[in-house]
């Protein structure tokens, strides 16, 4: 697929992804609006089911009602059990590119990335952090799209896990001596005053949630990540 996150390889650029779970959804089209005119690049999008992850968010008809407004492209993260059975609400709902966890799959991934793009849309993996790169290399060479967990998901506000963060270099390394062209995202409390630690790593897609929607200036929270 001429996928526009495996460009980003290419352009050798970070993009910054806001993640709505921190927005204040009592005015979200302000929020998504003021994220937009701050420099965002993407819209992150943390699907939780209450099952893989023991919080509740929101479905495909929030991400549909999320496009309507966004100008631009959604990434849909999904934290749910059985991810196989809502790819394609989630493709319909208007997401750029979905992302499912290795581990919530018994087995059945590679048909899972298969779907994502039969549906006609770029498909990523996400992997928590006590989940080795070894467990998910053969699958390496189909994404568009490898989401590194620096946190365990289920929550905004959390500490990034330092311990995580070698992870990234690892994929890149690998990425690089397989002439594999997924793009690396990095998700879990990365701030502007460690942001730096993911980008030498090799993330090229970095997501925040309280780092931006938590700070008076978005404009500024977001060029610091970007660096």
């Amino acid at each position: 697929m001429n996928s526009l996150f495996r460009r980003l390889n290419e352009q050798r650029r970070t993009a910054v992804a806001p993640s709505l779970l921190s927005a204040d959804f009592s005015c979200l089209e302000r929020e998504i609006r003021a994220v937009e005119d701050a420099g965002a690049d993407f819209l992150h999008l943390d699907v939780m089911d209450g099952a893989f992850v023991p919080n509740i968010t929101f479905g495909p008809m929030i991400v549909t009602a999320i496009a309507k407004i966004a100008r631009i492209p959604l990434i849909s993260h999904l934290m749910v059990i059985n991810p196989d059975k809502h790819i394609e609400s989630f493709v319909k709902a208007g997401s750029a590119l979905v992302s499912f966890h290795w581990e919530a799959c018994g087995s059945g991934h590679a048909d899972v990335i298969e779907k994502i793009h039969g549906l006609g849309c770029d498909a990523g993996l996400a992997i928590n952090p006590d989940t080795p790169l070894s467990s998910v290399e053969h699958l390496l060479s189909d994404i568009d799209c490898l989401l590194v967990m620096t946190v365990f998901p289920g929550f905004g506000g959390q500490e990034l896990i330092a311990g995580a963060i070698a992870k990234i270099g690892e994929a890149d390394r690998l990425r690089k001596k397989k002439g594999h062209r997924f793009v690396i995202e990095v998700d879990g409390g990365i701030k502007p005053d460690n942001a730096w630690r993911v980008r030498e790593e090799g993330a090229r897609i970095i997501v925040a949630g309280t780092a931006v929607f938590k700070c008076a200036d978005y404009a500024k929270a977001i060029a610091a990540m970007r660096g």
